[in-house]
């Protein structure tokens, strides 16, 4: 992660747009708070918008506001995120998933700086910086026509990888000190991880990167005192090797469905046997 904080540290008090990219958990927030944190726009807002979060049919509002009656149930003004963010940072979360229509809007915010709020003919300038990031391909998005070649050219002026935690176990440490400070205040507890314990977490694959290692860190703080934060460790995902992973329950679709089957094989059964019956010699001359 230090060719990261490098590239933080050259395009923090510069405005251009930044393209973050890796898998989910991977730690790409926090990547971008850094990001605002060392810039000159750190005494004002950071807004994170996650574009996977919000309905489609919401996201055009959410993104840039509304005026009065434009649609049904919009009784008053609300301004977008963009307007939130002004003089800030802007945080477009999967970005991937923003629809075609919303990719030529914002492909106009980032090159005039100006945008219509929803029901409105009056042009709104802002001073957002944008920050972008993505878990999908966007190459192949753009092959398939579900991603603007021109977006993509703007938001990738500098492009940040950041790597799984599978790849970077020597954080791990690091990681776990700051998740334990973090929760220890958050529930007023005390709780320490053994070298023991902190060597199987170093040990596991971690297939929800940062994310999960946070998780199952608050998950041991919060658990009662009496029981040993190592032993935990062991129980949270067993001892040695990749997560066991339990079958998901069935819907009740899938329960109807299994049920059609099993009812036409008993049928199909029932039919065989009739149609043997059938065939076979009666034994009479």
């Amino acid at each position: 992660m230090r060719a990261i904080g490098r590239i933080i540290a050259d395009v923090a008090d510069t405005d251009v747009t930044v393209l973050i990219r890796g898998e989910c958990g991977a730690g790409k927030d926090h990547v971008a708070r850094a990001i605002h944190a060392a810039s000159a726009r750190r005494e004002h807002p950071f807004v994170k918008v996650n574009c996977a979060a919000v309905p489609v049919e919401s996201l055009e509002s959410e993104l840039f506001g509304h005026e009065r009656g434009a649609f049904t149930g919009a009784h008053r003004m609300k301004p977008g995120q963009f307007e939130l963010a002004d003089q800030g940072t802007i945080y477009l979360d999967e970005i991937a998933e923003l629809p075609l229509a919303l990719q030529a809007k914002l492909l106009h915010v980032l090159q005039d700086l100006r945008f219509t709020r929803v029901g409105s003919c009056r042009s709104v300038g802002v001073d957002t910086r944008v920050i972008a990031a993505t878990s999908q391909d966007l190459e192949d998005a753009i092959v398939r026509g579900e991603f603007r070649p021109d977006l993509y050219d703007r938001l990738n002026l500098v492009e940040i990888q950041v790597p799984p935690l599978r790849e970077r176990p020597e954080e791990i440490p690091a990681l776990v000190a700051e998740f334990l400070a973090k929760f220890n205040a958050q529930y007023g507890r005390s709780k320490e991880i053994s070298p023991a314990a902190m060597g199987r977490l170093i040990e596991r694959p971690w297939p929800g990167n940062v994310r999960e290692l946070e998780n199952v860190i608050r998950r041991l703080v919060v658990l009662d005192r009496e029981q040993a934060l190592d032993a935990v460790v062991g129980e949270a995902r067993g001892a040695s090797g990749p997560p066991v992973r339990r079958p998901a329950p069935e819907s009740l679709w899938e329960v109807g469905r299994r049920g059609a089957r099993e009812a036409e094989h008993r049928v199909e059964t029932l039919l065989d046997k009739i149609a043997e019956h059938r065939l076979a010699p009666s034994g009479r001359v």
